[in-house]
């Protein structure tokens, strides 16, 4: 199997503060984002929706943003708008108030295209500011980027287990409210982005040489790549989307403690998403990709079958070792595909949330068809897609150059 060497950098000093800064708009973009479905049990009860609109809500919502994130990302490659980001943390914001004040479920639908709308401007050019001040530890810099987004996905059903569920749909308004600070720091942020001349696209020849790979396996590896989101998307939907109505259902907890279990997670995502980076960083991103996703075969197997206990403990595992991956897969497709950094990011975004949205909208109709239940019992086959990620080529990024033979 060919064996690539790609050229990094010499690793510089990682500019933490403005990393952290970025880092924690993204902690504000997905904590607004994670409260829709952290809601949906009282949407459900309270516009009377089924299932299956529920996931029409998730596709709505993820679909604007799975489709327009590619597209975005292309775009500021060539052409980068530093700030887009606070306009799309104005998005959000205004997404958060049509949600707030929503008086039937077509403006529940408008209200998630606008957050949609936001996250697909927001997370291409952050993820490449991300990677512009990482000194070189592009693995570390992508990581502390994401779990930003996984903390604030992690504290939604918190907000609205306390804030949101006992004050009602109105005190959605809060949520909005903190994006305001977001569009402040980011605003600062598209300055220095700016003014420090990263807001320039990489000349096109410059990125053609840094490419060691021919166009046909780069290709191949990228259809790898999307295959293995596939899997790893579709399943993290069932649990982000109707883990509550499964816990609700299979044990009876009210929605309250259902929260709260939803919350240890997204936790666990959180943490995983955090130490997957580093570890690509020293070990290679596809040894990482491997074992994130085929690794939570086994737990996600049983899942279905044990009690409460058992249950909320094979999650926490399964959402540490399946959310490793995906800092892994956005660095290793941009060192697949250089100079084409805001494109790779937003597509992988974009197929993050594309893939949680039609997963939302199957699995809705499934559940409506069957059961929540029987949906887990699909759903665990999913991690055996991760077998694919043989069929990568090593891409070892190291401090010396050296060329493919």
């Amino acid at each position: 199997m060919t064996q690539v060497v790609i050229d990094r950098p010499n690793a510089g000093t990682t500019l933490f503060t403005l990393l952290g800064a970025i880092s924690f708009c993204h902690f504000l973009n997905d904590l607004a984002q994670s409260v829709v479905p952290a809601i949906y049990p009282m949407l459900k009860s309270g516009f009377g929706l089924s299932f299956g609109q529920i996931g029409l809500l998730g596709l709505v919502w993820q679909g604007t943003a799975s489709l327009l994130q590619p597209i975005v990302g292309h775009y500021t490659d060539r052409r980068p708008r530093p700030y887009s980001l606070a306009f799309g943390m104005c998005c959000t914001l205004l997404g958060m108030l049509a949600f707030a004040f929503a008086a039937n479920f077509p403006a529940l639908l408008g209200a998630g295209a606008l957050l949609g709308f936001g996250s697909a401007i927001f997370h291409p050019e952050s993820s490449r500011f991300a990677r512009a001040v990482s000194g070189g530890a592009h693995g570390l810099a992508q990581s502390l980027f994401q779990v930003g987004g996984n903390v604030g996905s992690s504290a939604g059903p918190l907000l609205a287990a306390f804030l949101i569920l006992p004050r009602g749909q109105e005190s959605l308004v809060w949520i909005a409210l903190m994006s305001l600070g977001g569009i402040a720091i980011l605003a600062v942020l598209g300055r220095w982005y700016k003014n420090n001349g990263h807001a320039r696209p990489q000349p096109k020849v410059s990125a053609a040489r840094a490419n060691a790979l021919p166009a046909g396996q780069v290709r191949r590896a990228m259809a790898i790549l999307v295959a293995l989101m596939f899997s790893k998307f579709f399943y993290l939907t069932s649990i982000t989307t109707y883990y509550i109505f499964y816990l609700m259902h299979a044990f009876h907890l009210p929605i309250e403690a259902a929260q709260i279990y939803l919350f240890a997670f997204l936790a666990a995502s959180a943490v995983g998403t955090f130490i997957g980076g580093p570890i690509g960083d020293r070990v290679g991103r596809k040894t990482v990709i491997w074992g994130s996703i085929l690794g939570v075969l086994p737990f996600s197997l049983a899942l279905p079958y044990v009690g409460l206990a058992a249950t909320v403990a094979l999650s926490i595992v399964i959402g540490l070792v399946l959310s490793s991956a995906f800092s892994a897969i956005v660095v290793y497709g941009q060192e697949l595909m250089p100079g084409r950094v805001g494109m790779v990011s937003g597509l992988f975004f974009g197929i993050a949330f594309g893939l949680g949205g039609i997963g939302a909208a199957v699995l809705g109709e499934v559940a409506d068809w069957t059961s929540i239940e029987f949906v887990y019992r699909v759903c665990a086959f999913l991690p055996a897609i991760g077998l694919l990620a043989a069929f990568l080529p090593n891409l070892e990024t190291g401090f010396k150059t050296a060329s493919a033979r």
